[in-house]
């Protein structure tokens, strides 16, 4: 059995163990990243948000992404029936990037790992790691490749950027249930033969169907569409067939979208996740951290996933590398707290969304330009930002309001009765 010894072990070529390993090999440490997969392959996550741009920059990966030419993401519409929504994120409370990307990842993730290993970074593709073991201050990490054949890989730190093969979780028994509500989705690509000219065919679009349910529009720059739905497992259940006849059955509940895919075909058959939303006991341990969604996955109405991942992943890297270096980390406060900080922000957003309270602020009119802009900075994925209201309150602020629109709306039909009964 062949035995490596290294610096920084990174499960995950995805864009957190991108991130990470462009870093930590920024700075001259021995690394090495493991992939299960070959690239490209296909993985959902497919809408950035402003956020990331600033992780993908500092990590000198930003040029390379630039070149390829995705879809530019400049806000996101929300819609309700006949009422309309639209985020630019140019008009937020936090400065920062004002676009990003909507991305077909296959694509993107290749692009990142093609780049790592231009810079000379060691990616392993289809190998898997089916075994750790921490000894004092080194961990030993058997990995069986594509041929059945097994190597130890002995590292000073892991960071797994596994994404949803949650393989430190798994192995180390750090699972622990959401507290978000059980939902499920249902998703694929489709060739956008009806797809509008002009701004409209490109617009990132949530359609909401009911307070739970609602339909994603991601266009692609490459003529390729991604849409899915997401509701409770039991709605999605209660369709009957198979995945592309209940998905076909579900394209029905949207009156804005319905013509425009009815009759395109999907590019692959459907794929339906189930009870998607996942946390952990813990986010490090000694000699290991989680990134992203191996540590936490979020609903996906607000589009954090790919955000929590780069930015969990930089700031590993980051305390990681003072580590090595002989500096003093406290990673309950530099990392734990400040990533979990970032991730009850849009989770009280997320459970508010499906409690229809958030929904209320969307679609309120007429619209507080001061409000918007501190939600929209939010919904950009900068959730650190203590000098927005929306951020620091989110746990109540959002239901505050909620009750006031509440209250307008009693107050307009009392009016409204009374000016009937006049008549």
């Amino acid at each position: 059995m062949n035995d490596e010894i290294i610096d920084v072990l990174i499960i995950g070529a995805g864009p957190s163990g991108c991130v990470a390993a462009s870093y930590l090999h920024a700075k001259d440490f021995k690394i090495k990243v493991i992939e299960k997969n070959t690239f490209p392959r296909f993985v959902i996550g497919e809408s950035l948000l402003p956020r990331c741009m600033d992780h993908f920059e500092e990590a000198g990966l930003l040029e390379c992404l630039k070149d390829i030419g995705f879809e530019i993401k400049s806000g996101a519409r929300f819609i309700k029936g006949s009422q309309v929504c639209n985020f630019d994120f140019s008009k937020k409370h936090t400065d920062g990037w004002d676009w990003t990307w909507q991305v077909p990842r296959a694509d993107f993730d290749n692009t990142l790992a093609k780049e790592l290993i231009k810079k000379g970074v060691d990616i392993a593709f289809e190998e898997e790691v089916i075994d750790v073991l921490f000894e004092n201050d080194i961990s030993k990490t058997t990995l069986k490749d594509k041929d059945g054949k097994h190597k130890v890989i002995h590292a000073k730190y892991i960071i797994d950027s596994s994404g949803y093969g949650r393989v430190l979780p798994r192995i180390l028994d750090l699972d622990k249930p959401s507290e978000l509500p059980k939902h499920s989705s249902i998703f694929t690509h489709v060739k956008d033969i009806h797809r509008p000219i002009g701004k409209e065919g490109t617009l990132i679009t949530f359609d909401v169907i009911s307070t739970e349910t609602w339909l994603w529009v991601i266009p692609f720059s490459n003529g390729v569409t991604s849409i899915g739905y997401v509701g409770p497992t039991d709605f999605l259940d209660s369709f009957e067939g198979n995945a592309t006849e209940k998905l076909m059955q579900m394209l029905k509940l949207s009156d804005y979208f319905y013509e425009r895919f009815k009759d395109v075909s999907f590019m692959f058959d459907p794929m339906l996740i189930k009870n998607y939303s996942k946390s952990v006991k813990q986010l490090y341990g000694k000699g290991y951290v989680l990134t992203g969604n191996s540590a936490e996955f979020l609903d996906p109405v607000f589009s954090s996933g790919v955000t929590f991942a780069t930015e969990s992943a930089l700031l590993a890297a980051k305390l990681i590398t003072k580590e090595l270096h002989n500096k003093v980390v406290d990673w309950e406060e530099e990392y734990s707290k400040y990533i979990k900080d970032g991730v009850a922000v849009f989770a009280s957003y997320v459970k508010e969304w499906y409690t229809g309270n958030l929904q209320k602020l969307f679609f309120h009119r007429p619209e507080n330009p001061e409000i918007k802009k501190q939600i929209c900075a939010v919904l950009a994925g900068y959730v650190w930002d203590k000098t927005n209201p929306f951020v620091t309150k989110h746990n109540r602020l959002i239901k505050t309001f909620a009750h006031f629109i509440d209250i307008e709306n009693d107050e307009k039909k009392s009016v409204d009765k009374l000016k009937n009964k006049k008549k």
